[in-house]
């Protein structure tokens, strides 16, 4: 068959352990022999990473501002333990951290729903929405071991090299931790701008929630931007659609979306988001289920699953054990990536295609073709298979 042209190239990034073997199963049985693939293509896995100074995490962000759309593989944030594994120079930042930092993007993420599994929320009917703002926080810190007695102390120097503020953080007594975390009135625009025009655009109700009682400048801020933005750019047009924006403190709005329907996006800062998303995608079925897109106020798209690298599995893995590793996340980034590049590009058979490809993973699914995470939550009746990533993805492309 003659495959679907593409015009203009797409980031791909790939990643590490578990997903990187998926990466190339996935290109290989669903992508490539359909589409005429055109990608400028980053390693970022950790040993790339760690030769290039992590440099290759800046390029890949610049490239994706460059060709306005991207596809990412799972990557490992080192912690301590993965510096000694792996022998790397130093304990590198987040990948992701450092291209929402470049993008300045939000990042949504929504639960792939199927019939046959039902969310451990029994009330929750449609899937929430996060949209977890990229930038800042604790992913782009400032720390420091505190080993000796002595004050730590909060200091601004302005542009003209004048001292403007100091405080007392606390006076050590003993060791202990320092952690210093910023963020932009900018980013934060921003960020409010893509969550009010991402609700408006899907017709969701839109929450939003910080700890504004406990931090009184960092999440106050958040909270009075999001406030004068909706009151002066969006106000009217939530009203005309009959959607609505409100805001509450965090461990309230724990208890709402527990007790809701589902059907809104929830907004949160970055690392609030990225704890949230989780327990969403959890409480729905799989973490594996979760798509994920950073969108940047530019027009810029990175596609990525919102899961980890899957360790565990790769270890089996590199034993010559089967693993039944969930790829849908992983597809679904392809899938969105290629659609949008299709739609940047006015290309309707592209779009088709990522839309054909999602259907094929959903009948799939609803035939009761599944990898082990999700056999143990069918509850309808389907009678499930287990089968291993290699089976689930050859089964994806026969309904292809």
């Amino acid at each position: 068959m003659s495959k679907i042209e593409m015009t203009t190239p797409l980031v791909e990034m790939d990643g590490d352990e578990m997903t990187r073997i998926l990466w190339k199963m996935i290109k290989d049985e669903l992508i490539l022999p359909f589409v005429d693939l055109k990608s400028e293509y980053y390693d970022l896995s950790l040993e790339n990473r760690d030769a290039t100074d992590d440099l290759v995490t800046v390029q890949a962000a610049e490239a994706n501002k460059k060709y306005g759309v991207s596809v990412k593989c799972a990557t490992i944030t080192p912690n301590k333990q993965r510096v000694e594994e792996y022998n790397l120079k130093k304990m590198w930042k987040s990948p992701n951290g450092t291209i929402r930092a470049i993008l300045d993007g939000t990042v949504f993420r929504a639960p792939i729903l199927i019939d046959s599994i039902k969310p451990a929320v029994r009330n929750w009917k449609e899937p929430i929405t996060i949209a977890r703002h990229a930038y800042g926080d604790v992913y782009k810190a400032t720390e420091l071991r505190v080993t000796e007695k002595g004050k730590a102390e909060l200091v601004f120097t302005n542009e003209q090299g004048e001292e403007t503020y100091r405080e007392t953080v606390y006076n050590f007594e003993c060791a202990g931790v320092l952690q210093g975390q910023y963020n932009k009135d900018s980013s934060i625009r921003s960020f409010a701008h893509s969550c009010f025009k991402y609700a408006l655009a899907t017709k969701q109700d839109l929450w939003f929630s910080t700890k504004d009682t406990i931090s009184k400048q960092y999440d106050q801020t958040f909270k009075l931007i999001f406030e004068e933005i909706y009151e002066s750019d969006y106000k009217s047009d939530f009203e005309s659609a009959g959607i609505e924006y409100f805001y509450t403190l965090i461990d309230d709005a724990v208890a709402r979306v527990i007790r809701s329907k589902g059907g809104f996006i929830w907004a949160c800062k970055n690392y609030d988001g990225d704890v949230m998303s989780d327990m969403v995608s959890t409480a729905f079925g799989s973490l594996a289920m979760m798509t994920s897109v950073l969108v940047s106020p530019d027009g810029n798209y990175e596609y990525e699953a919102a899961h980890g690298t899957v360790t565990r599995h790769y270890y089996r893995y590199l034993k010559g054990e089967e693993t039944s590793t969930n790829p849908m996340a992983t597809i679904f980034a392809w899938s969105g990536a290629l659609y949008k590049r299709g739609e940047l590009d006015g290309l309707d058979e592209l779009c088709d295609f990522a839309k054909r490809l999602e259907a094929a993973c959903i009948r799939t699914l609803d035939d009761g073709i599944m990898t082990k995470d999700l056999v143990g939550l069918v509850s309808d009746g389907t009678k499930a298979v287990a089968v291993n990533s290699h089976e689930f993805i050859k089964a994806i492309r026969q309904r292809m």
